[in-house]
Parts: C-alpha cells; sequence; structure tokens
C-alpha cells in the first residue's frame, strides 16, 4: 500500500522531492503546505513542474494540514539556514503530531550530538517519543558524499589515513538567493563576512558530517577546524541570483577538518564560484560546471570523482535532485524505524530498490 505523505516547501529541493512524490507509485501525496502566499491554493503538480492535476492544493497553514492528511510521513524541505529555530519548531511539530519526517533541512539534525546543545536535542527527542515517530535528515553535503560515499569505499581499504570529501563547482546558475547572499556573502566586500563564516559556523554547518564519519570509522574527534579564504570579483557581473559587484567575493574555498591526535583525518573542502575563470590555483572539477571528489589515502588509496548530470538541467540542478532523491526515497525505511533521531548508520542500506520498481515491468 502506498505511503501517505504530507510535502513541505517548493523551493528548489522541495520542487524536485515533490515531483517525484507525484510520480512514484510507492507514495500516496495527501497534502502540501507553502510558504509563499501566491502558491497557496495551486495543484501540487503545477508547482512541481509536472503535466499532472493531482487534486492536491497547496496551503499555507502546516498545522491545518497535519490534522486534514494525517501524513504517515512528512518531507520537509523548507529553508533553514536563516530560520533554524522556525524549523526545528515545525519538525517537533510534525513529529509529535504522529508523523514520521523525512528532510533536507534542519541540517544539524543530520548528526546533532555534539553540534547542537541538549537543550535543542531533547525537544526533538521528546516530541519523537511522543508521537512514536523517527526523523531522517541528509542530503548531498552535508549529507551522502561525505557519509554513504566514504564508508562504501574505505570499507575496501585494509588501513586509512584520510578521508577527504570535495564540493568543486560553479553557483553562477544556482538561484538560491538567500544562500548566495545572505548565508555566503557573496557580492559582499573581502573580509566582509557573512553569516556561514561567523566563528563556529563552518563546524557547525559541516561537522554534523565530520562527527558521524567519525562515529562511522569507530573513533572520536579531538577537535574541529575550520579555515577560508575569499576571491574578488575583478570586474562586475550577474548570476542567477543577481548582481556582483567588482571587488564583492565571487570565489571563495573553505575546508572543515576533524582533528584526531593532532592530525587532520577527516576533511570537508568546499571550492565554489561564480565564474569558472576565479582562482585557476584552487581544485577543478572533474567535468564542466561541478563535481564532487572523495580522496583517500590508506592502502589501498583512492580519488574518486562524482560527476552528476540530469536532462532537466545543468550540474547545481543534478546535485539538487541527487539530494531530493536521497530523502524521498528513504521514507519507507524511515517509516519502518523505532522512534527517534535516525542516521545513515541506523538505516537499512538503500539499494534504490523502489526507483527500478517504478520503470521495470511488473
Amino acid at each position: 500500500m502506498a505511503i501517505r505523505v504530507l510535502h513541505v516547501a517548493t523551493g528548489n529541493v522541495g520542487r524536485i522531492a515533490l515531483s517525484q512524490l507525484i510520480e512514484d507509485p510507492r507514495f500516496d501525496l495527501a497534502g502540501l503546505v507553502v510558504s509563499d502566499p501566491a502558491k497557496v491554493g495551486r495543484d501540487a503538480g503545477e508547482l512541481a513542474g509536472v503535466d499532472v492535476v493531482t487534486g492536491v492544493a497547496a496551503t499555507g497553514d502546516l498545522d491545518a494540514a497535519l490534522a486534514a492528511v494525517r501524513p504517515e510521513c512528512t518531507v520537509y524541505c523548507a529553508l533553514s539556514e536563516t530560520r533554524l529555530f522556525d524549523a526545528l519548531g515545525d519538525v517537533r511539530k510534525i513529529l509529535a503530531s504522529g508523523s514520521d519526517v523525512v528532510a533536507s533541512s534542519p541540517v544539524p539534525l543530520l548528526y546533532p550530538w555534539g553540534v547542537l546543545p541538549d537543550r535543542l536535542i531533547e525537544p526533538v527527542e521528546e516530541a519523537c517519543r511522543t508521537g512514536g515517530t523517527s526523523v531522517f535528515v541528509t542530503g548531498v553535503d552535508p549529507g551522502w558524499v561525505n557519509d554513504l560515499l566514504p564508508f562504501a569505499i574505505a570499507s575496501t581499504c585494509r588501513r586509512v589515513e584520510q578521508v577527504r570529501c570535495s564540493e568543486i563547482a560553479d553557483y553562477a546558475s544556482y538561484d538560491g538567493g538567500p544562500v548566495i547572499f545572505d548565508f555566503m556573502g557573496f557580492g559582499r566586500p573581502v573580509g566582509d563576512l557573512p553569516r556561514m563564516f561567523e566563528p563556529g559556523m563552518l563546524a557547525a554547518s559541516w561537522g554534523v558530517s565530520l562527527r558521524l564519519m567519525a562515529r562511522g570509522f569507530g573513533f572520536e574527534l579531538d577537535d574541529i577546524t575550520e579555515r577560508f579564504e575569499q576571491e574578488p570579483a575583478p570586474e562586475a557581473f550577474d548570476v542567477a541570483a543577481g548582481h556582483i559587484p567588482a571587488g564583492g567575493v565571487a570565489a571563495m574555498r573553505f575546508q572543515i577538518a576533524g582533528v584526531v591526535a593532532g592530525t587532520e583525518a577527516l576533511v570537508i573542502d568546499h571550492t565554489t564560484r561564480l565564474r569558472g575563470d576565479l582562482r585557476p590555483d584552487w581544485p577543478q572539477p572533474a567535468q564542466d560546471g561541478g563535481s564532487y571528489r572523495l580522496e583517500i589515502v590508506g592502502e589501498p588509496s583512492y580519488r574518486v570523482d562524482v560527476c552528476p548530470t540530469s536532462v532537466h538541467g545543468d550540474h547545481n540542478h543534478a546535485a539538487i535532485a541527487a539530494g531530493a532523491g536521497r530523502i524521498v526515497n528513504a521514507i519507507p525505511d524511515v517509516v519502518a524505524a523505532p522512534p527517534g533521531l535516525r542516521t545513515p548508520l541506523d538505516l537499512p542500506f538503500n539499494t534504490a530498490r523502489g526507483v527500478f520498481a517504478t520503470t521495470l515491468p511488473r
């Protein structure tokens, strides 16, 4: 029987996730919640960009939707980078209502222990107990690029000394203005630091993945360090999210490292450009536009380049689609899981069995 699902948000991730929920027979889309008043009342198929009339009209009222739909699982894709406490409140409300949650945010819930204070974790766990529900937050990076991928490749090694997970991408086609300008600080003068570069923010944002990797590899981190560089635009230019003035930040590189016994054992390394010609000395992607890279120093050592593509868009679209797919495909396992905060270490290995079942003959 199809799993009854409520969907929240139709932004970059949410729109793609919504399209799969509509088309995938494993799921019964029963409700849709949006934050933009202009979207209220519109059909889910229209908002997902698919040529289907679902009969599910968007509402702006999460409480009403939960009461009317009574979903088995809620797919939560609302932005949290600039509204962490609101997003945590939404997730607690959904869990306490009796609905499991799979989500792209709030990112710290991917592995909150050692990252969020107990006063923020305990209410989520209490909501799980109240509703008898579970929550699983994931994505690409933070997400499967720094948990499933390194675990799979490192499982072939007899010795591992360092794991480095990299994103190398041109974000010029990414239209998420709040992330590009408010959180990452593109377009600002060099040194006018955005929220992402406030002390501890990189460690908080990607520390979830470092601590999850450490747990999976069987050790504890002594420390998490962070460092970054910014590169100004040589002249003004426009990108999908807006305008970059001359001298405004147009490229950045940041690294977050998990330190053990004085050694950077786990490293997450991001090189983000708004123009491909900037800082040619920084890491270059394995395909035009962007790619992910896993490097393992050990025996044997590896360099694995992951190059996502999509018939619906460029590398940025493909990466977002990968995160959305990971969330939606986890729904059956999360519904079957015992109550609580769940991580990839708690769930079965997902073999995409449901994805193939939608395309092969019955």
